[in-house]
């Protein structure tokens, strides 16, 4: 009888909880959103968590507040975004870097994406661009290949951070290359590329914002785009892929996450609104200024999408032999 009494009483638990999730779905959102963002303000995952946070609390009629919460890869951010309230009021901006490459990156994170976040929806997606200082004689990623092998362990080139990006892109074109260039770490990207383009670092794969105005001042001398496409910002640039590695591709994508046991009800308002305001022409016309695609994605493609990318950088990561911190 006392089983069959705890039974009832979990049962009617559970009912109460999917009814008060049902009543919440249907008033949500009631008030302001907050948008956990794991970057420092001002960078371009900042910028374009913010473009998008402001286009979708005007479809959802709230204000959707980007909180900024940088550091560890991410983890900051994501470890705070996990224990929040599964309510829909706090979303994640969630990164390749904190959500695939992470969990090959250490030991013990904190959090599993697929297990304690909700995707809700890709959001946008990116080519890198590997470019040199023009001492470099490399003119094409064919001569720097030749160059790499004509003169392996010599060359280097620059990143943000290990593990971080254009770090592990740099590894994938080593290994699908089969070069030896040297890992140069920095603390952040920006000042990799300032010392890249001074000449002290020879190359390096990165974001085309921050390096195209050393580009168009002649410190820099583009290569590539690491998409399979040719981005429509630099139009006239072929692909890595194009250029002898068929296949190559690796991309910076971002999408927006909440806790996992936000009421599904809710989820599919927040997919929604997302794919709604992503297919917005004045949406893509603002990101692709910046050379970035605007996405929208079901949840379930966006799991899937998590999950081979966790396998892609997975094995870079080993093959690169980066330990786990």
């Amino acid at each position: 009888m006392n089983m069959l009494a705890c039974l009832l009483t979990t049962a009617g638990a559970v009912a109460m909880l999917h009814g008060a999730g049902a009543d919440a779905a249907q008033t949500y959102p009631s008030k302001p959103i907050r948008l956990v963002v794991p970057y420092p303000a001002g960078g371009g995952s900042d910028i374009v968590a913010r473009l998008v946070g402001h286009k979708l609390g005007e479809d959802l009629g709230q204000q959707v507040i980007a909180e900024n919460r940088p550091g560890a890869s991410g983890i900051i951010g994501a470890e705070i975004a996990v224990q929040a309230l599964p309510d829909g009021y706090t979303l994640f901006f969630g990164s390749s870097g904190n959500l695939s490459a992470n969990p090959s990156l250490y030991a013990k994170l904190p959090y599993k994406p697929l297990r304690d976040f909700q995707p809700i929806s890709l959001t946008t997606r990116g080519p890198q661009i590997l470019v040199v200082h023009p001492s470099v004689p490399a003119k094409s990623v064919k001569e720097l290949i030749a160059l790499a092998k004509a003169r392996p362990g010599h060359l280097n080139f620059a990143s943000g951070g290990m593990g971080t990006g254009n770090h592990l892109a740099m590894e994938l074109f080593k290994m699908s290359a089969g070069i030896n260039i040297v890992h140069v770490p920095y603390k952040g990207a920006g000042q990799a590329m300032v010392d890249l383009s001074s000449g002290q670092m020879e190359m390096m794969i990165s974001s085309p914002l921050p390096a195209m105005p050393y580009v168009r001042a002649g410190r820099l001398r583009t290569l590539a785009v690491t998409s399979l496409k040719r981005t429509p910002l630099l139009p006239d640039l072929p692909t890595i892929a194009e250029s002898g590695l068929d296949g190559f591709e690796t991309t910076s994508w971002h999408g927006i996450l909440v806790p996992i046991r936000t009421p599904k009800a809710i989820s599919a308002r927040l997919q929604s609104a997302i794919v709604k305001v992503m297919n917005r022409t004045d949406t893509k016309k603002q990101l692709a200024s910046q050379g970035i695609d605007a996405i929208g994605s079901s949840s379930e493609q966006f799991a899937a999408y998590i999950k081979s990318e966790t396998e892609k950088f997975a094995n870079i990561i080993k093959h690169a032999g980066i330990p786990a911190q």
